[in-house]
C-alpha cells in the first residue's frame, strides 16, 4: 500500500532537505526556516503515523511528538535571540526547552520498555543493557562529561548544561540498548528510533566539545540534529510502529549470538582498558569513577553468568524431561519406564502390566492417523486419571502402554488391571468419532528376579495370552511360558511344514434339510506333523497368525480347495457339491490385495466365483477399515460371504448393516440345547427369522444328533453342518444322502 511506503518517502525527502539546508546561506533567515520546517514536519508526522497505523501503545508516540515540538519551540526561541535581539547567549532560555524535551522522551522510552517487558521476564537482557550503558557511560564521562565539568574557563551553569545534553542522550541510548540486547527481533521502527537517538547523541557531544574547545559556530553539526528529526519521524511513519514495544514484537530467542557476546565483552573491558590510555586516571575523580564502573561491571557480569548457568540448567532439565516423555501423549516413554522399573526392583517387589490395543491399525487405516493419534492421547489421559499418583504410566511405542505398580501385591494389581479394563469399555471421543476399542492386558510380578527385562518379558507373554481371554487380561504364570515356547517352536516349524507338504485339506459336508443332500463343503486345514502326529488347528493357527505365515497358508488352502471343487465337478457332474467354503483369517483380511489374489486363483483353477464362499468371523470384521473393504471387494467379484460363528461376537446384528453378507452360520452354542424345552431354542428361532427377513441363507453349525437336525428343520432351517452329517475328511461322502432321521 502507498501509506506503507510513506516512511520511505519522508526519509528520502528529509535527507535531501538536510543536504539542501547547506546550500542556503549560513545564518540566513531561509536556512533557519528550513531547519524549523524539518523539525516541525517531523513532529507532525509522528502524529500522522499514530493516525495512520493505530499503534497498540499510542501514548509513547504522543510523548515523542511532545518532545519534538518542545525542541522546535527551543529552536524558535534561539532564532528570536539571534535575529531579533541579535544575541547568541549560552546558555539561553532556549536551553530550558531543549532540556525539557528529555523527560518527555524518557517517559516515551519507559512506556516502550514497559510494553515490551512482562514482570519477571528476560532479566538477562536487562543486565546486558546495564553492562552496555555503564561501558558507554564510562567512555562519555572520561572523554566528554568530565572534561566539560572540569573546564575552569566555563561557568558552573555552562558546565552543567554542557554535561546535561550528552547525559540525557546517553540515558536514551541506555534505554534503547534494552531493545538491542533483548530476546527478539527489532522492528524497523525501533531501528529507526535507535538511529535517531544515536545521531542526537553524537551531535550533542560534538557541540559540547566544540563550544568549549573551539571558536567554530558548529554549523556542520546541524546535520546530526536535522537527521535525528528525520529518522524520528520515519520511525513513527513505518507500519511496524503499531506493534512497537508489544509482546507480538518479541518473536526471537534469547541465544547469545557472537555479535552480542562481543558487545558485552568490549563493554566489560572498558574500565580496565581506560587505565592503559595515557593521561587517564591521573585525576582522583577519574580514578574513583573508573573503579566504581569496574565494580559495577564485575557484579553485573557475575549476575549475568549466574543467570546463564541457571538458564543452562533449566534447559538441561527440560531436555531431560523431554527425553523421558512421550511426545504425543505426555506420558513417560520407554526409557523413563525402564529407569523407574530398575529403581522399583531395587526397592522390592513390583508389578508390571502391559496393555496393547486391538486393531489399532484398523483405526489408522479407516479414519486416518490423525484420529489414531487423538485416540492415543485420550487413552493416555484416561489411564492416568484412573490410577493413583505413585503408579507410573508409559507409552512404550505404537499402541502399547505399560503400567508400573511398585510395592503392590497380586490382588491389588489385579484390581487395578480390572479398573483399566473397565475404563476401556467406555467409548473414546477422537475428533468427530466415538470409538470403542478393545485391549489385551498382561500383568506380571517380579517374584524371583531383579532383571527388568525378565519382568517385561513375563508381562508380554501374559498380554499375548490375554488376546484369547474373554475378559481381555491375564496374569503371568509359568504355564504360559510353556505355551509360549510351544507357540514359538510351532511358528519355527510352520515354514518347513508348508514347504515340505505336511499340510492337507479336509472337507466337511453342508447338507440340505430334510433330504441330507450335500450341497456344499467347508475346506479345513490339518497338519500331519512327522513327530507330533496330527496337530489340531486351534494349536497351530494362532502361531501362523502371529508369524504372518497364515497369509501364505491361506492362499495354499484356497488354491487347493478350488482345484478340488473343479475336479469333483468334472468327475461327478451335478452330484458334486454346488459350492465350496474357505475360511479367511483376520490377518488375511488386513492384507492389501486379497481380492486380487482370490480372483487370480479362480482364474487359474477355472472355478466360478459364484461357487466359492468365503467365511469370515465377526471379530475379524468388527473393527471395520481394511477388513470390511476386503470383504466388499470379494463380494464385488461375485464370491459369496458367510459370517461364521454368528451370534457370539460384539455386535452381530450391527455387522449386518456394514458388511455384505450372504450366509449366516449360526454358532454351535445355539444348537446344542435346541431340543430342550424353554429358552434354549429362542435364539436359534430368532436367528432363522432374521435370516429370512434379510434374505440371507442360514446354516446351523455343530449338529451332532438326528433330534437336533429334526428340530432345526421344524424351526425353518434348510441347511446344516456337523458330525451328524459327516466329519471333516479328504474325501467326504457327498454322494450318499444324510437324512434328518438317519445316522452319519
Amino acid at each position: 500500500m502507498r501509506r506503507d511506503r510513506l516512511w520511505w518517502w519522508w526519509l528520502t525527502a528529509g535527507i535531501l532537505a538536510t543536504a539542501g539546508y547547506y546550500l542556503l546561506p549560513d545564518a540566513s533567515l531561509a536556512s533557519n526556516i528550513a531547519y524549523d520546517l524539518i523539525g516541525l514536519g517531523s513532529s507532525l508526522l509522528i502524529l500522522v503515523g499514530v493516525r495512520l497505523h493505530r499503534p497498540a501503545r499510542p501514548a509513547m508516540w504522543y510523548w515523542f511528538a511532545a518532545g519534538q515540538v518542545t525542541w522546535v519551540v527551543g529552536d524558535l526561541i534561539w532564532e528570536y535571540y539571534q535575529y531579533v535581539l541579535h544575541q547568541e547567549p549560552y546558555p539561553s532560555p532556549a536551553d530550558i526547552f531543549y532540556l525539557s524535551a528529555y523527560p518527555m522522551f524518557v517517559v516515551g522510552m519507559y512506556l516502550l520498555m514497559r510494553g515490551r517487558n512482562s514482570p519477571g521476564r528476560n532479566i538477562a537482557a536487562l543486565v546486558d543493557a546495564a553492562i552496555v550503558a555503564i561501558g558507554l557511560g564510562l567512555i562519555f564521562w572520561v572523554f566528554v562529561m568530565h572534561p566539560i565539568a572540569a573546564d575552569s574557563t566555563a561557568s558552573t551553569l555552562e558546565r552543567a548544561i554542557g554535561v546535561a545534553y550528552p547525559a540525557g542522550d546517553a540515558l536514551l541510548i541506555a534505554m534503547l540498548a534494552r531493545f538491542y540486547t533483548g530476546d527478539g527481533r527489532r522492528s524497523t521502527s525501533i531501528r529507526l528510533l535507535g538511529v535517531a537517538a544515536l545521531l542526537l547523541l553524537c551531535a550533542d557531544i560534538a557541540y559540547s566539545l566544540v563550544s568549549l574547545y573551539s571558536d567554530s559556530d558548529g554549523r556542520m553539526l546541524d546535520a546530526g540534529w536535522l537527521l535525528s528529526y528525520v529518522f524520528w519521524g520515519a520511525s513513527a511513519l513505518h507500519p511496524s510502529m503499531r506493534l512497537a514495544g508489544t509482546v507480538a514484537e518479541r518473536s526471537g530467542d534469547s541465544r547469545v549470538t557472537r555479535a552480542r557476546l562481543a558487545l558485552l565483552a568490549v563493554c566489560s573491558l572498558v574500565a580496565p582498558g581506560l587505565l592503559f590510555l595515557p593521561g587517564i586516571g591521573g585525576d582522583g575523580v577519574d580514578r574513583l569513577t573508573i573503579a566504581a564502573g569496574a565494580a559495577l561491571l564485575f557484579l553485573l557480569v557475575v549476575v549475568r553468568m549466574s543467570g546463564f548457568v541457571a538458564q543452562v540448567q533449566y534447559q538441561a532439565d527440560q531436555l531431560e524431561d523431554l527425553a523421558m516423555a512421550d511426545e504425543l501423549t505426555g506420558l513417560a516413554n520407554r526409557r523413563r519406564f525402564e529407569t523407574g522399573l530398575r529403581a522399583a526392583l531395587a526397592a522390592g517387589r513390583t508389578q508390571v502390566a502391559l496393555l496393547d490395543l486391538d486393531d489399532f491399525k484398523g483405526v489408522n487405516d479407516r479414519l486416518g492417523h490423525g484420529v489414531g493419534d487423538r485416540l492415543l492421547e485420550v487413552l493416555g489421559g484416561r489411564l492416568r486419571s484412573v490410577l493413583r499418583g505413585d503408579i507410573l504410566v508409559a507409552r512404550m511405542g505404537g499402541d502399547e502402554f505399560a503400567i508400573l505398580m511398585p510395592d503392590v501385591g497380586d490382588a491389588e494389581a489385579d484390581a487395578i488391571v480390572g479398573r483399566l479394563a473397565d475404563t476401556l469399555r467406555r467409548p473414546i471421543a477422537a475428533g468427530d468419532h466415538e470409538l470403542l476399542v478393545g485391549a489385551s492386558i498382561g500383568v506380571a510380578d517380579s517374584a524371583g528376579t531383579t532383571d527388568p527385562y525378565e519382568v517385561l518379558r513375563r508381562a508380554d507373554v501374559a498380554m499375548y495370552a490375554a488376546k484369547s481371554a474373554r475378559d481381555g487380561h491375564r496374569r503371568y504364570n509359568h504355564a504360559l511360558d510353556q505355551r509360549s515356547d510351544e507357540q514359538a517352536k510351532l511358528g519355527a516349524e510352520l515354514r518347513h511344514a508348508l514347504d515340505s507338504g505336511q499340510f492337507r485339506v479336509v472337507y466337511q459336508p453342508i447338507v440340505e434339510l430334510p433330504t441330507g443332500r450335500t450341497v456344499a463343503v467347508e475346506a479345513l486345514v490339518r497338519w500331519e506333523h512327522p513327530e507330533r502326529g496330527l496337530v489340531p488347528p486351534e494349536r497351530f493357527i494362532p502361531a501362523a497368525e502371529r508369524s504372518g505365515l497364515i497369509v501364505e497358508l491361506g492362499e495354499w488352502i484356497l488354491r487347493t480347495a478350488c482345484a478340488q471343487a473343479v475336479a469333483w465337478r468334472a468327475a461327478h457332474g451335478d452330484l458334486a457339491p454346488e459350492r465350496i467354503s474357505v475360511n479367511v483369517s483376520a490377518r488375511q483380511l488386513g492384507e492389501h490385495g486379497l481380492a486380487r489374489m482370490v480372483a487370480g486363483v479362480l482364474e487359474e483353477t477355472g472355478l466360478s466365483a459364484r461357487r466359492l464362499t468365503v467365511e469370515v468371523t465377526e471379530t475379524a470384521v468388527f473393527g471395520g477399515g481394511q477388513a470390511v473393504q476386503a470383504v466388499q471387494d470379494l463380494h464385488d467379484l461375485g464370491v459369496r460371504i458367510a459370517l461364521d460363528d454368528f451370534g457370539t461376537g460384539h455386535s452381530s446384528l450391527g455387522l449386518l448393516q456394514t458388511v455384505p453378507v450372504d450366509v449366516l452360520k449360526v454358532d454351535k452354542s445355539f444348537v446344542d440345547g435346541i431340543t430342550m424345552a424353554g429358552r434354549h431354542a429362542v435364539i436359534a428361532t430368532a436367528l432363522i427369522q432374521v435370516s429370512a427377513g434379510l434374505g440371507l441363507t442360514a446354516v446351523a453349525e455343530g449338529v451332532e444328533t438326528a433330534e437336533q437336525a429334526a428340530e432345526l428343520y421344524r424351526l425353518g432351517y434348510r441347511l446344516a453342518q456337523g458330525y451328524h452329517f459327516g466329519r471333516p475328511s479328504p474325501e467326504p461322502r457327498f454322494l450318499v444322502p444324510h437324512f434328518v432321521g438317519g445316522r452319519p
